[in-house]
């Protein structure tokens, strides 16, 4: 009996060794279970992201070396904390708060203490890691812009945060990831995949060689190259013009969709959210509620569009046949309706056709066309629906589907939201006439704008924008190379765009001209509202203007919005022509149009509503100019952007 329970016993730990060998060369070998086990070190290899170049192969953003201190919280051990702040310049109550934050996400998995450390302080701190057990400097790349121009299109990088760790098991605490613009955008084709190596640990903790011989390690994937659609050139001339102003500008290349530029003022340097200073300055940048720097307005700000919008009432008013080219109204100084309301209008000749509605932009003329268009239907709220679906066939109303992150879709009302308002078709057409003239409840984004005017250049189609060119060993999404059609036919849309070249031949933008370039555009004012001390006060109107060129085959379609900048054609027409004649010709012969843009400020504008003081609106006789010393400033920048082909960089 002794010997058959001494069989048994050896025949028990005969299967108990082999079962937990078994477990160890095939279990554990399993690469997924090598991240549970903690006698195995796993050190994350980062890729390079991919480069970004603009439309003409002008490198934009690279990369360089960056080391960050890695920490493993349960391997710690007691060390001389005090040298050890000293060499990464902290204090100790920095220094508990960043142990005590990577023990909480996790004791046995790493995680950065501190990010970015420069090449001076990572060749000291190098020589005494070996001190400092649980810590060690792991390399990886960040960016490096080499421009200071295009910050909301180029966006940034910046750590994870929680919940981009359980939308995406990729990331781990510490990681780098896209937070703006393509950056963020096209983060999966920049980012690459990150390589590991499995270290083997010995019984003391220490590192004796790769697991398996490296049988488990993976390389790094370097991040794809991306060309993008913007011409730094003109971008970097589009940000001067916007110095001491806020507002935005979006160019659009018709026959494609791609966006040439787009600004968003005031702007700020890239290169100030990398590094160690990133979350310093970020803070700086997102807690200015006044200026918004970090407010993308080319893409998210949303202003009445003005009178821009009226060629779409025209456009409209010749689809739904209630209008022809020739029809006539009056205007009296403006239009009268209701109770003897008055839609006021500037003054011009009182007979008014469509091509001099459009070029003299009469508000009598498309407050008519308007009611024909809502009341050409039994109901107000039919009239409004067909309104609203012509409008919405143009990419207004909702979001283009572009490929950057942010974005508003803009608001056209429809039947169903004034029936909200005011009951079941308990309404009518002189009800939101505003909406004739691009005010009242209407709302577009620069990039739609923008897009309408392509879509009338290309005489009933756009091509979905886009910032993205090309895509290293990749083809770009079929949406941005199909066209989108408007629901108004071709031959509409030539009365129209010759209204539109009259109004720079003879009409509120005869004076902006430039030779050479038959330019179609069209003003606009729109008025400006805010909230000041729980009162709604009224400042200096906004300036707007949306334009084409050449008017035959355009190569350029723009949208430029200036904000308090009294009237169309005197901050925002005059942008709009300097950045048109710059793409088309690459030189400048309205320097005149230049040296006015540069030399006038509206900062004293945005001042009023904070000033505590009574303010005027819309005075013709407020013109404020920059300081000697800044002029100076902007027109060597001015020079730089005239003298560079290769390089980029425009001093700040």
């Amino acid at each position: 009996m002794r010997q058959f329970l001494l069989f048994i016993s050896i025949l028990f730990t005969g299967v108990l060794f082999i079962s937990r060998l078994f477990y160890l060369q095939v279990y554990t070998s399993n690469d997924e279970n090598l991240f549970e086990d903690n006698a195995i070190r796993k050190v994350y290899d980062y890729p390079k992201r991919g480069f970004v170049y603009d439309r003409n192969g002008r490198l934009l953003v690279s990369n360089q070396p960056s080391y960050d201190v890695m920490v493993i919280p349960r391997e710690v051990r007691e060390f001389d904390i005090q040298e050890f702040c000293a060499l990464l310049k902290i204090d100790r109550d920095t220094y508990d708060k960043k142990l005590n934050r990577a023990t909480n996400y996790s004791p046995r998995l790493p995680s950065v203490f501190i990010s970015h450390l420069s090449k001076e302080d990572y060749a000291v701190l190098q020589e005494k890691m070996r001190k400092f057990e649980g810590f060690y400097i792991q390399k990886r790349s960040l960016r490096s812009y080499e421009t200071s121009i295009g910050a909301n299109v180029l966006g940034d990088i910046g750590e994870v945060n929680r919940t981009n760790i359980e939308k995406d098991p990729y990331y781990k605490m510490g990681d780098l990831i896209g937070k703006q613009g393509i950056e963020a955008s096209y983060e999966e084709v920049l980012r690459g995949e990150k390589g590991i190596k499995f270290i083997q640990k010995d019984r003391f903790n220490r590192n004796i060689g790769p697991y398996k011989e490296g049988k488990f390690d993976t390389i790094p994937v370097q991040g794809k190259d991306i060309t993008i659609t913007i011409d730094a050139k003109l971008q970097a001339y589009g940000e001067l013009l916007m110095q001491n102003k806020r507002g935005g500008i979006i160019a659009i290349e018709p026959s494609t969709g791609e966006i040439l530029t787009m600004v968003s003022a005031p702007t700020y340097d890239p290169n100030t959210l990398v590094g160690r200073e990133r979350s310093k300055n970020f803070t700086k940048l997102y807690n200015d509620s006044i200026a918004k720097p970090l407010f993308d307005r080319s893409l998210q700000a949303q202003y009445p569009p003005g009178s821009p919008f009226k060629v779409l009432n025209a456009l409209i008013g010749l689809q739904e046949n209630v209008i022809t080219p020739r029809d006539q109204f009056t205007c009296r100084h403006g239009y009268y309706y209701g109770s003897k309301k008055l839609m006021g209008c500037h003054a011009h000749a009182p007979v008014v056709n469509m091509n001099k509605g459009i070029y003299e932009s009469c508000n009598a003329y498309f407050a008519n066309v308007y009611r024909r268009i809502v009341e050409k239907y039994d109901k107000p709220s039919k009239g409004l629906n067909a309104w609203s679906e012509h409008l919405r066939s143009f990419g207004l109303g909702d979001y283009l589907g572009y490929d950057l992150n942010v974005g508003r879709p803009g608001r056209i009302p429809d039947g169903d939201f004034y029936n909200r308002w005011y009951g079941e078709n308990r309404w009518a057409s002189t009800f939101n006439l505003s909406n004739a003239i691009g005010q009242g409840e209407v709302e577009t984004t620069p990039v739609q704008l923008a897009n309408m005017a392509a879509a009338i250049a290309n005489r009933g189609y756009f091509y979905t924008p886009h910032i993205i060119k090309s895509i290293e060993d990749e083809s770009i999404d079929s949406k941005y190379t199909t066209p989108n059609y408007t629901t108004i036919d071709k031959e509409n849309f030539e009365p129209v765009i010759e209204g539109m070249f009259d109004v720079y031949n003879k009409g509120t933008a005869k004076y902006i001209q430039v030779n050479g370039i038959e330019i179609c555009g069209k003003t606009g004012t729109a008025e400006n509202f805010v909230n000041v001390d729980g009162k709604k006060t009224q400042l200096t109107d906004h300036s707007i203007f949306v334009a084409f060129a050449p008017k035959d085959n355009p190569k350029i379609a723009l949208a430029v919005f200036v904000e308090n900048g009294y009237w169309g054609s005197r901050y925002a027409g005059k942008i709009a022509s300097l950045i048109i004649e710059k793409y088309l010709r690459g030189t400048i012969t309205r320097t005149d149009l230049e040296k006015w843009i540069l030399d006038h400020t509206l900062e004293n504008e945005y001042k009023k509503p904070y000033s505590g003081e009574p303010f005027k609106i819309n005075a013709d006789s407020e013109f404020y100019s920059v300081s000697p010393e800044e002029l100076e400033q902007l027109n060597a920048r001015l020079d730089a952007i005239n003298n560079f082909e290769s390089e980029v960089k425009v001093l700040n």
